[in-house]
């Protein structure tokens, strides 16, 4: 018989910005209903079968609205007016893998390597396959080919968040729901970051340290952020002064990064540094919040203009966030959860730094589910983001010569989409310093933290009080009890 605690928790009980939607339809679960555990829910239906379906046709959704960009005709601004522009189109011409360039090789690419080698994997036999029957439409074939497998790696993110959370399997249906998926989710390559992030999420909740840094070493070499994601785990190591697994995690991350990074510096150290030149090199991008800064400066100042003096002011104001976030997690009475910081982390970047891309956005969905699955304040941001992306294909309409609306309009779709994200950190850094409000805590109270991994027995030094809400927290069981260091609450097996 399974324990109270490994019942699934009822959204429509637990978030009240659900529970007030689910009156529509005759209010939350009844306490009398069978409950549903993570291992038992319909014949079929199970809450992770229902939310990996509509990731499949949120995807599917996606392929539709990009559709009219697939066949790479892009006259009359059509990549605009239709929303439908895409990186992956794009730049299958401008880095000349329609000539069959070898990335790094034949031709510098903007990106990281391991981003650049899973364009060349994909893109190379689409050429190849194209040079033998001339009818093919290679980008249309390069693109097809990328959402494809893009599908895949949100899927399994989606499958991952289910397995850290059994007991929340709903939570996932945050990221399988979001507009920002909808929207974004092949402008670029960043699903191949974002699942080898969660990957190293996955594993490190699972004890494997050394595999969790071999997975967030790749995503650092497809993207730069899941490098970022060390850092809660220092925190959380020199907290609990678990030294070992921290240091072989990161000795693993770095291990990685090399493996996949010296050989291209051998072959060819020019094409391999471009993306670091050019991030050196890039000005202030659209929708940042140094983009915003500029627009609202009353004296003109040329600062705007200086690009390394903005870089390193955007590096430097970072810098000071972690610092900052490493004080918090170290002096803070409850330890934070590592998805907690994890997402802090990341989002400061944003916030900071000197280019934003609308697919950026992409990197908090995952570490957001985990951190703070409360359905309003999601929302909230998604409108927010949708806001922006509308905004944004203005912006670049007006660019093109084609003035949609005033610039002021896109500014404040700049300044809306910042504000929500900065209100979704104070949120999060809320939850950290008052625990009782953090609802995945309160699903797993015996463990203190479900993705700590070593740390995840990181408890208070007194008992963390139950938070009270109108209805039972688990369907049809009544709330979790509060546990203590020196007696957590024990799990049966399911």
């Amino acid at each position: 018989m399974s324990d109270v605690r490994e019942h699934v928790v009822s959204p429509a009980r637990e978030d009240g910005f659900v529970r007030g939607l689910s009156e529509a339809i005759g209010g939350p679960r009844g306490e009398h209903a069978v409950p549903e555990t993570p291992s038992r829910g319909g014949r079929f239906w199970t809450a992770a079968r229902i939310v990996l379906a509509l990731t499949c046709l949120m995807l599917a959704l996606h392929w539709v609205q990009k559709s009219p960009c697939r066949d790479g005709a892009w006259a009359d601004y059509k990549q605009y007016t239709h929303f439908c522009y895409t990186d992956v189109l794009a730049l299958y011409y401008a880095e000349h893998l329609n000539e069959g360039a070898v990335p790094y090789v034949d031709f510098p690419v903007e990106y990281p390597v391991l981003t650049g080698a899973f364009m060349g994997a994909l893109g190379l036999p689409v050429h190849a396959l194209g040079e033998k029957n001339p009818a093919i439409n290679q980008a249309q074939l390069f693109y097809d080919a990328n959402a494809f497998v893009l599908g895949l790696f949100a899927l399994a993110t989606v499958a991952m968040i289910i397995s850290m959370r059994r007991r929340r399997p709903w939570d996932a249906a945050l990221f399988a729901l979001s507009p920002v998926l909808l929207v974004t989710a092949t402008v670029n390559w960043d699903l191949l970051a974002i699942v080898l992030a969660t990957a190293g999420l996955w594993l490190w909740g699972r004890r494997y340290p050394v595999a969790a840094g071999v997975l967030l070493g790749l995503g650092m070499a497809a993207k730069l952020w899941p490098g970022f994601l060390f850092l809660p785990i220092l925190i959380l190591g020199l907290r609990s002064r678990k030294y070992a697994p921290m240091l072989t995690s990161i000795a693993a991350g770095a291990a990685a990064w090399l493996a996949v990074n010296v050989p291209v510096m051998l072959i060819n150290f020019d094409n391999w540094r471009r993306f670091l030149d050019l991030n050196s090199e890039r000005i202030i991008d659209w929708g940042t919040s140094w983009y915003v800064a500029r627009h609202f400066d009353p004296f003109g100042l040329q600062l705007w203009n200086d690009v390394p003096t903005v870089t390193n002011l955007s590096l430097g104001v970072f810098a000071l966030c972690c610092v900052g976030l490493v004080i918090l997690g170290l002096r803070v009475k409850t330890p934070p959860r590592l998805a907690q910081l994890a997402f802090l982390v990341v989002a400061l970047f944003l916030i900071t730094n000197k280019v934003w891309s609308q697919q950026f956005t992409l990197w908090l969905l995952p570490l957001l589910v985990l951190a703070r699955p409360k359905w309003g304040a999601f929302l909230a941001w998604q409108l927010a983001e949708i806001c922006y992306f509308v905004a944004f294909y203005g912006e670049l309409m007006g660019a093109s010569g084609k003035s949609v609306f005033p610039e002021g309009v896109f500014v404040f779709a700049s300044l809306l989409r910042l504000g929500t994200v900065i209100a979704l950190v104070v949120l999060v850094i809320r939850d950290i310093l008052r625990p009782e409000q953090d609802a995945v805590r309160q699903a797993y109270p015996e463990v203190g933290d479900p993705d700590g991994g070593p740390f995840s027995h990181l408890l208070p030094s007194g008992p963390l009080p139950v938070h009270k809400t109108d209805g039972p927290l688990l369907d049809g069981n009544g709330p979790s009890t509060e546990f203590t260091p020196d007696r957590p609450a024990a799990v049966s097996s399911v």
